[in-house]
């Protein structure tokens, strides 16, 4: 997977909640062009979270084609994101897609690639984009030594990030599946 230097999207399960945050930050180059834009979203009725680090257009086309996928496999996230995974990597339009999504349910979180990678990490906590390792780390030392609820958590590991990276802000997108 390539880096992709544009935004954080951090996402958690912590004491029976998954919570996805995303930060409000659009670039093009050197500048700053939106501070409030939207890159988490519900799908499949709020049973799931998506967010997406990368171009813009491509990560809303491939949240059509996921939403579409979960539909087709009853809202199974894992197969879901295999499907895409599969489709994204074999289709001349979607492979030139330059876009990382994240996704979660109530059970599982998982990154998804146009390469093919669908990966589930091993600890409750991931993220994409230029501020994830600055958001995972916070995230779990806030896990380990806090006594925050996931939300908190999520909003204070993605309010680090920002004070670290360049392309992630404080203004914070949160969705939470209890």
């Amino acid at each position: 997977m390539k880096p992709i230097r544009s935004t954080t999207i951090l996402a958690l399960r912590h004491q029976g909640v998954a919570v996805m945050a995303g930060d409000g930050q659009v670039t093009l180059g050197q500048s700053v062009m939106k501070h409030g834009a939207r890159k988490v979203r519900r799908l499949r009725g709020g049973t799931v979270l998506a967010g997406f680090a990368g171009a813009s257009a491509d990560a809303f086309t491939l949240f059509d084609k996921f939403e579409g996928k979960l539909d087709q496999h009853q809202g199974n996230l894992t197969r879901a994101a295999v499907e895409l995974a599969k489709e994204w990597r074999t289709d001349r339009m979607l492979r030139r897609l330059d876009a990382l999504l994240l996704t979660a349910n109530a059970d599982t979180l998982l990154v998804i690639s146009g390469s093919g990678d669908v990966i589930e990490p091993d600890e409750p906590v991931t993220a994409i984009g230029s501020g994830a390792p600055f958001a995972i780390a916070a995230a779990r030392a806030l896990i380990a030594h806090s006594a925050l609820d996931a939300r908190a958590i999520a909003t204070e590991a993605m309010r680090i990030a920002a004070s670290l990276c360049i392309y992630t802000n404080d203004q914070v997108v949160l969705e939470a599946l209890p």
